[in-house]
């Protein structure tokens, strides 16, 4: 039986200052759940955190941005930098699943989330929200976040929305469901690159 690909450190850190937002993250994809995170935004504060602890990924990140202004920006440009982390920490890809998907309830909601890191960014998201602010977070931003984590991610990202009625439900069903599905996508499982074109 061939022994899984050795990676020494599936880590980075990445920083990105706009006129809108400063940020930086720091991030381990072998970690533990550990967490520190400071966006500006406090439920995507808790979003985060839920992502972090259940897909085992420690994450320090912080962001100063114009939330006086809105939550777009911030929101966006976080979404942006964590997917160039992600990348960088995945290198050359070597021995990962590629694929990962879950479905997970909370209460009434049930998401879906099915994902590829083959290198070609889409994103599909099915869901509606009955609020527009969950605690700062304007909910429309909620697939914002998700398309523009698949452009830097290089990532195929299908999120649906499949029972529920609470928006905060909902939400934290999506990001729990893409936390599962990206550990299973970036887990080790073989020593090759996962694709017949020997690249991705």
């Amino acid at each position: 039986m061939s022994q899984p690909y050795n990676h020494s450190s599936r880590s980075a850190s990445v920083s990105r200052r706009t006129s809108e937002t400063d940020i930086s993250i720091d991030l381990n994809l072998d970690g533990t759940g550990t967490h520190s995170i400071s966006s500006g935004v406090v439920f995507l504060d808790h979003m985060l955190a839920n992502f972090s602890k259940h897909a085992q990924i420690d994450i320090t990140l912080t962001c100063k941005g114009d939330t006086d202004v809105d939550d777009h920006h911030s929101v966006e440009d976080i979404a942006l930098v964590l997917g160039s982390a992600l990348l960088q920490a995945l290198g050359d890809k070597k021995g990962i699943k590629r694929y990962g998907w879950s479905m997970i309830p909370m209460d009434e909601a049930l998401a879906r989330c099915a994902l590829d890191l083959g290198g070609r960014s889409y994103s599909v998201f099915n869901a509606t929200f009955n609020r527009s602010v969950v605690n700062g977070f304007s909910t429309e931003m909620v697939e914002h976040f998700f398309l523009s984590l698949s452009r830097t991610l290089h990532a195929n990202i299908h999120i649906s929305i499949l029972e529920g009625q609470n928006t905060h439900h909902k939400i934290e069903a999506i990001f729990k469901a893409f936390a599962y599905a990206l550990k299973d996508a970036i887990s080790i499982s073989g020593t090759g690159i996962p694709s017949t074109k020997g690249v991705i």
